[in-house]
């Protein structure tokens, strides 16, 4: 395989919702102990500690609806300025839209950095309204899919016996809502990316190791073919 840590140190994981972007991205940055960025935790972080930019976004995440540009720019700064300089990021969830894939190249270029790979992992629409909708969580935190790994007795956790939670934007009508608003809003950046000749596709269908060894596999190679043709 591929030295994944030659790749540059920024890497975004692009993707509708329910790809796996955020069970690709912890892996990821815990392999190469880089920072893992997701927006979807800063967000629930935000809203759990009442904090003024969580208040703000509620409304937005509760309609399934993407977070305006500049609350998440803000919260992604925020987090950027406390983590030890030069350290590597695997960025989940941001940037959405080309206006944030805009202003992280601005946040990033004081400090002569700039995003190396973006990993596009792409499955088919039918599978990702199922991994999201069918999703159930226990209070504990663990996690099951009514589709793909239903607990033992419906809506209940099999470890604690406590209900399990059906969360306000995993259901089914907030999902073909997050989905179209993926395709209309994040759909660009597929573009803008692949222009800037750093884009690489990874099919997320399989299993996850299987789509962890692809994603490693394109994230290395690219760079590897973006050495060879630049010499940096």
């Amino acid at each position: 395989m591929p030295d994944v840590k030659s790749a540059g140190r920024i890497v975004v994981l692009l993707g509708a919702p329910g790809v796996g972007k955020g069970t690709q991205g912890v892996r990821l940055g815990r392999e190469l102990g880089w920072a893992h960025v997701s927006t979807g935790d800063l967000l629930r972080a935000a809203l759990r500690d009442g904090t003024r930019l969580g208040l703000e976004a509620r409304r937005y995440m509760d309609a399934g609806e993407l977070v305006p540009d500049g609350v998440m720019i803000d919260l992604v700064r925020e987090h950027l300025a406390g983590l030890e300089p030069g350290r590597g990021v695997v960025f989940d969830g941001f940037p959405r839209t080309v206006q944030q894939a805009e202003a992280l190249d601005r946040a990033l270029a004081p400090e002569g950095r700039a995003v190396g790979v973006v990993a596009l992992l792409d499955a088919p629409e039918s599978v990702l309204f199922k991994r999201i909708s069918g999703r159930r969580s226990s209070p504990g935190g663990r996690v099951y899919n009514v589709y793909f790994d239903p607990p033992r007795r419906d809506g209940i956790c099999d470890e604690t016996g406590e209900p399990l939670i059906h969360r306000a934007d995993d259901q089914p009508d907030t999902v073909r809502t997050r989905l179209a608003v993926y395709q209309k809003a994040t759909a660009p950046l597929i573009g803008h990316y692949d222009a800037k000749g750093i884009l690489v596709r990874v099919g997320a269908e399989g299993d996850i190791d299987q789509v962890y060894a692809a994603l490693h596999a394109a994230v290395g190679g690219h760079r590897a073919a973006h050495a060879a043709t630049t010499g940096r």
